[in-house]
């Protein structure tokens, strides 16, 4: 994505086009880590998993990936996007938990898992949605396509659209239950960030994600995510299995306040998904730990304010700001501040002005919104005359 578009939102704010500022933080020499396979092995870990990657969920670093950019059949897996659909159309109050939809014959006959809804009936959307997240259920997925869209083909084209507006740019959907098809398929990075996508923006909904068990029909149906329910913090998500995937989970834990996704494919079997899977979220955990570089309201930087009362406005992020390290690989970390400038006043206390873009060996990890400490007024005429003689000599 090019700085003009993740900028957009300064550049429209702007009475005129500026130009594009990047300050360097002084002094900001960090231990940084961005892991890759290599990285991992190097630490003496590795995964049977043929697609895999570990992030962190609070900051997005990818602590660790093995062909996570790689299109893969995600079975089950792509219901996290089935959901994400239904979630925002309750969200936006389009749906409401007691709407009922009806299981077609479409729906009814569909194979796989199922919650064993009955031809003909209706279903409400919280038990759907049950049905869909505890028991995988492919007939379920098919009645809230069916309902919410008319067809199961046009959801699937509202499922693409919307992964594109979340900026997963390779995941394409036919269908809304993950059954094996040559043109479903996702990456093991883009279900991450879907996972956290659910996690952080649709939390009110999380927690269907946690539910042990659900019945219907008189039919009780286990959680089928192998990690839930034991000490290790885990409380989401989906699960998959086709022949031509292998076996796969999108998962979630929390521990110590920190909160890591991972994602694993390709594995052999059930009890080969759940060791491979601990093994990923242990030493996610144990490996690295949290750097705070910024506490919040802590002035991160400034940046240069065009005809105000003061020449510069202190920025600082509404959270604090904070980078992962390991014990074992150590990278230098940079730290710049962009914004479209120089800003022009009246700049309002709390208004977004700047992103902080940090970055380890190229390869940008994080972008944190920035935001003016204070409010700058139009400043008297000597004022910003001097302030466009400084603009115009580049003075400081």
């Amino acid at each position: 994505m090019s700085n003009n578009r993740k900028l957009s939102f300064l550049s429209a704010r702007a009475k005129s086009p500026g130009r594009l500022i990047k300050n360097i933080i002084a002094g900001l020499l960090l231990v940084f880590v961005l892991f890759s396979a290599d990285d991992a092995i190097a630490q003496g870990f590795e995964t049977k998993a043929k697609q895999a990657i570990v992030i962190d969920a609070i900051t997005g670093t990818v602590l660790f990936g093995k062909n996570e950019d790689q299109l893969m059949p995600p079975a089950s897996m792509s219901k996290l996007m089935t959901m994400v659909l239904v979630f925002e159309a309750i969200k936006s109050g389009r749906l409401g938990m007691a709407d009922e939809f009806l299981i077609t014959e479409n729906a009814f006959k569909r194979g796989g898992s199922r919650m064993f809804a009955q031809l003909g009936s209706s279903v409400s959307l919280e038990n759907l949605i049950q049905g869909v997240i505890v028991q995988s259920a492919n007939d379920a997925s098919v009645a809230l396509a069916e309902g919410m869209s008319g067809t199961e083909a046009e959801f699937a084209r509202a499922m693409v659209k919307r992964a594109r507006e979340l900026g997963l740019e390779k995941s394409t959907f036919v269908n809304a239950t993950g059954w094996p098809d040559p043109k479903q398929l996702m990456t093991a990075k883009e279900l991450a960030l879907l996972a956290r996508h659910i996690i952080y923006k649709l939390s009110d909904f999380y927690h269907f994600y946690s539910q042990s068990e659900f019945t219907w029909n008189k039919i009780t149906q286990k959680n089928r995510n192998p990690l839930l329910g034991g000490d290790n913090g885990v409380d989401g998500l989906k699960t998959g299995f086709t022949s031509d995937a292998g076996y796969g989970l999108v998962a979630s834990a929390v521990r110590k306040g920190r909160r890591i996704i991972i994602v694993v494919n390709g594995l052999n079997s059930k009890q080969e998904r759940k060791v491979e899977s601990r093994k990923l979220l242990d030493w996610g955990f144990r490996a690295f730990r949290y750097q705070t570089l910024f506490n919040e309201g802590d002035p991160v930087g400034n940046a240069r304010v065009w005809g105000g009362d003061s020449f510069f406005v202190d920025l600082v992020a509404r959270h604090p700001i904070s980078i992962l390290s390991s014990k074992k690989i150590k990278q230098k970390v940079s730290a710049e501040i962009i914004y479209r400038g120089p800003l022009v006043a009246p700049v309002r206390e709390g208004q977004q002005v700047a992103l902080l873009r940090i970055s380890t060996e190229g390869k940008v990890s994080q972008e944190i919104a920035l935001f003016a400490d204070r409010s700058v007024q139009r400043g008297s005429f000597l004022k910003r005359a001097i302030g466009a003689g400084m603009y115009f000599l580049k003075l400081p």
